[in-house]
């Protein structure tokens, strides 16, 4: 624990039972050396008084966004001083109510406004009753907050205040220390410097000036992949279809619509590149003739002759440089693993992602996945329904060490 000796980290504390346990967790935080500022919510106070805070801390601790002695009129920006201070911001534990209010950018207590001015990475420890805890709003925001670069200490099943037994329990405070110490340590900059570009969404090929062909594909997989290789301090380059998703800061954003489009920015992009995630749903054909105004309807029949696009993955394979990795997706409906082997060898890639849309909570439109990995050489590793975000970072486990 040397990594705590000297950290400022700010403790945030929320209104339930397993407030107590935060004491133990201030109290381990200081044995190893960290400086701990605590704020509270007005419901915390309800369960461990500040008092308590503030001898374990040997600080003062905040409650309230102004002072309650009216009389004082000093000027204050407490909240500005402490977001510049702290190396870190952990919230343990963390209501559905604090979540939600977070995701929202909504600042209407003191622990709130200081999340809105922090400049530090913030920790999350969430805890509720089972219900609560998997209700598909709180798991939402729980989710757009991994997306916004918030880490999580995922709650555990155990007994809940209520009696019932099940998720939500917050997590012991061994593991939310080891969390701490990883951030610390830059365990989750693993990634630094390392070039990925990524394709992602649908693309759309023109029949006429009004209509095209595309397909169901959001862009959220390769937007996951993006948002996570980017906090875990890769430089990204994503060449997306349309979507209206929007990326951070940071990442380098080329917007395409049709196959050849891509086809073209990959081609200009993968030689500065050192891995090559392919998350596009790349239409396979386009319309042979394009009409430059829009097509009446003057029969009941209409047919299209369509062509077949470029095959980026393949195309790439051709010349890639022996320091360069390709990683594709393999969406399935029939004999997954054995089409998706085929593809792989095929397309020369070191690891391929496969997935079956027909299976609930995976595929298109939708915040989880339920995926496949292969490698070439021929392990084959399958990983439970999870959040996008959750799926990009199993994603970039298995590619770090290649």
């Amino acid at each position: 624990m040397e990594i705590l000796k000297n950290k400022k980290i700010i403790l945030g504390v929320c209104g339930g039972i397993a407030a107590y346990k935060s004491c133990f967790l201030v109290r381990e935080l200081i044995k190893h050396g960290a400086e701990v500022r605590v704020i509270m919510t007005p419901a915390a106070c309800e369960f461990v008084s500040p008092l308590t805070f503030s001898t374990l801390s040997r600080n003062e601790v905040i409650v309230n966004i102004f002072p309650e002695k009216k009389s004082n009129t000093a000027t204050s920006t407490w909240h500005i001083d402490l977001a510049l201070w702290a190396d870190l911001f952990v919230i343990a534990p963390a209501t559905v109510n604090t979540i939600s209010k977070i995701n929202y950018g909504i600042a209407d207590n003191a622990l709130t406004t200081l999340v809105s001015a922090r400049r530090s990475p913030l920790l999350i420890a969430p805890a509720a009753d089972e219900d609560m805890y998997n209700s598909f709003e709180n798991q939402k925001n729980i989710n757009d907050l991994k997306l916004k670069g918030v880490f999580f200490t995922e709650a555990e099943y155990g007994e809940l205040a209520s009696g019932l037994t099940g998720f939500g329990r917050m997590a012991e405070v061994d593991e939310i220390l080891n969390h701490i110490k990883k951030i610390l340590s830059g365990y989750h900059k693993d990634l630094l410097k390392r070039k990925i570009l990524i394709t992602s969404g649908p693309t759309y090929e023109p029949i006429d000036v009004v209509r095209f062909i595309g397909n169901r594909s959001s862009g959220k997989m390769g937007h996951a992949l993006a948002c996570a290789a980017f906090y875990r301090g890769a430089n990204v380059t994503v060449i997306t279809g349309p979507t209206q998703l929007k990326y951070p800061n940071g990442i380098k954003v080329i917007h395409v619509v049709t196959a050849e489009e891509m086809y073209k920015a990959v081609i200009q992009e993968f030689k500065r590149n050192e891995i090559f995630i392919s998350a596009a749903a790349v239409s396979d054909f386009k319309p042979k003739i394009v009409s430059k105004s829009k097509i009446k309807k003057n029969s009941e029949k209409f047919f299209i002759e369509l062509i077949q696009n470029k095959d980026i993955l393949l195309e790439v394979s051709k010349f890639k440089k022996k320091n360069q990795k390709l990683i594709g997706f393999s969406v399935e409906t029939e004999n997954e693993i054995e089409n998706s082997f085929e593809k792989m060898k095929k397309k020369k890639l070191h690891l391929i992602i496969v997935n079956n849309p027909l299976e609930k909570g995976a595929g298109f439109e939708v915040d989880t996945n339920k995926i496949t990995i292969l490698r070439k050489d021929g392990t084959v590793k399958s990983f439970p329904l999870k959040f996008k975000f959750d799926i990009a970072n199993d994603i970039l486990n298995e590619i770090k060490d290649l």
